[in-house]
């Protein structure tokens, strides 16, 4: 593949695109129980701040006017029972031959199975109404300690209404290879799935969590807005699967902050393929000296879709070492949006921390922009970035096919190696196989 730099001109001054309508909520949807301080706060929150609109920095790019918020309805208990039920496929183990625990979100319902071993040494792992009747003291310390409703409309919201949330917690010095899964199931029209994910993964423990995303496509619009909040602590290990294949009516939105403790460790892995439009915030903190994180990212997108990606790695002790390497390739008239930035705080000496998004163009009307990004406050060093757009190479192309390959599948094994760099930091057979199946659907395409 020959990738050639892109550079994305914008003017000083622009014209606002105007902002969205209203959401019809109303603070009585606010679920009672352990949380109602935190969720009654975020709700005010949410209705004191105003929709965002291109004159944002962050959203400069991204244009949400057409999103008919009024329209959306929380899903009623048990809604489920009348919708599209979750495939046979997404229930099935991604990185191992069996799960150590899953927990399955559906719209108005959730189930939560943990192996007892894992139970018997004190790990967590369920919905929040269970949570929220058993571990209540736990929800308090950590909602809204990572990513705080303050950070937008769409943070408040998730602090104020979700309904499908999940509580992971691991006790110090748990270690076990046994993933564990959990599933959001978006089905249904005009219903917006709300949610938020709290994992704590104390001292010297060490955990893979795998979480997806996804829904039928349907007709009409559906909403999807989440928070997740995740800490890794001292001399914790963390492998974060994250795989998103939203149908093609869902606007997407989320918060997302990892934060890594002294000698912590984190190997966050992410897979976009759906939605109609998604906003994603992804942060990654390094609080503690010795800690380290690598951010893995995949898209393609097709068709109308518009994916927008976020990303800071926040070097905030010495000693800390990121890794973000994000590959998406765009069909149709689809648009890819990555800003990224590496921030290195005051005293953050021995920073080690390196980003680079690269993006592979198979239509003439597909658009990325990638938009990488240095904040340096301290002296010793070291902070690479770098973003490239790219087509399909042609010499390459016409070789396979002068070797009898036809068009369809030369350009399919370019696409796959293209994507190979992201497949190989990919310890799980299974999420590799997910991936390269998502190529193949959409090259198909």
């Amino acid at each position: 593949m020959q990738e050639k730099p892109r550079v994305v001109v914008t003017t000083r001054t622009r014209r606002a695109e105007p902002a969205a309508a209203e959401f019809a909520f109303t603070s009585r949807q606010i679920l009672p129980g352990a949380l109602n301080a935190y969720r009654t706060n975020a709700w005010e929150i949410f209705t004191h701040l105003p929709m965002p609109v291109t004159t944002d920095e962050a959203w400069r790019r991204t244009d949400i006017h057409a999103l008919p918020a009024a329209d959306f309805r929380l899903p009623v208990d048990r809604a489920y029972l009348e919708l599209p039920g979750v495939p046979d496929h997404l229930l099935q183990p991604l990185t191992a031959e069996r799960h150590g625990g899953q927990v399955l979100l559906v719209p108005g319902g959730a189930k939560a199975d943990l192996d007892p071993a894992l139970a018997k040494q004190g790990v967590i792992f369920t919905d929040f109404r269970t949570a929220e009747a058993k571990h209540p003291e736990l929800l308090q310390k950590l909602a809204g300690k990572t990513v705080r409703s303050e950070e937008g409309k769409f943070a408040a919201l998730a602090g104020a209404l979700a309904q499908n949330s999940i509580l992971l917690y691991i006790p110090k010095g748990v270690v076990f290879e046994d993933p564990l899964h959990s599933i959001l199931w978006g089905a249904g029209q005009n219903l917006a799935h709300i949610s938020h994910i709290l994992v704590f993964v104390d001292e010297g423990a060490s955990v893979t969590y795998v979480h997806e995303s996804a829904s039928p496509d349907e007709d009409g619009q559906t909403l999807a807005v989440g928070n997740v909040e995740i800490q890794v602590a001292d001399g914790a290990s963390l492998r974060f699967v994250e795989l998103q294949s939203w149908g093609k009516q869902v606007w997407n939105f989320n918060h997302e902050r990892v934060r890594v403790a002294r000698n912590g460790s984190l190997d966050w892995i992410f897979g976009s393929v759906g939605s109609r439009l998604t906003k994603n915030f992804m942060e990654l903190d390094l609080t503690g000296e010795g800690a380290n994180g690598r951010m893995s990212g995949f898209y393609f997108a097709d068709g109308n879709q518009h994916l927008d990606h976020d990303t800071q790695q926040n070097h905030l002790a010495r000693h800390t070492t990121s890794d973000l390497l994000f590959k998406g390739a765009l069909k149709g008239h689809s648009r890819s949006v990555w800003q990224g930035m590496i921030y290195v705080a005051p005293g953050a000496e021995k920073t080690d921390g390196y980003q680079a998004n690269r993006n592979l163009i198979l239509s003439p009307d597909a658009r990325a922009d990638s938009i990488p990004g240095l904040e340096i406050l301290a002296d010793d060093v070291r902070c690479t970035h770098g973003a490239t757009v790219g087509q399909l190479e042609q010499e390459p192309m016409f070789y396979l096919k002068s070797r009898g390959i036809p068009q369809a599948e030369a350009e399919r094994m370019m696409v796959e190696g293209f994507f190979d760099p992201i497949m190989q930091r990919i310890p799980f057979e299974g999420v590799r196989t997910r991936f390269q199946q998502a190529i193949e659907d959409k090259m198909e395409k």
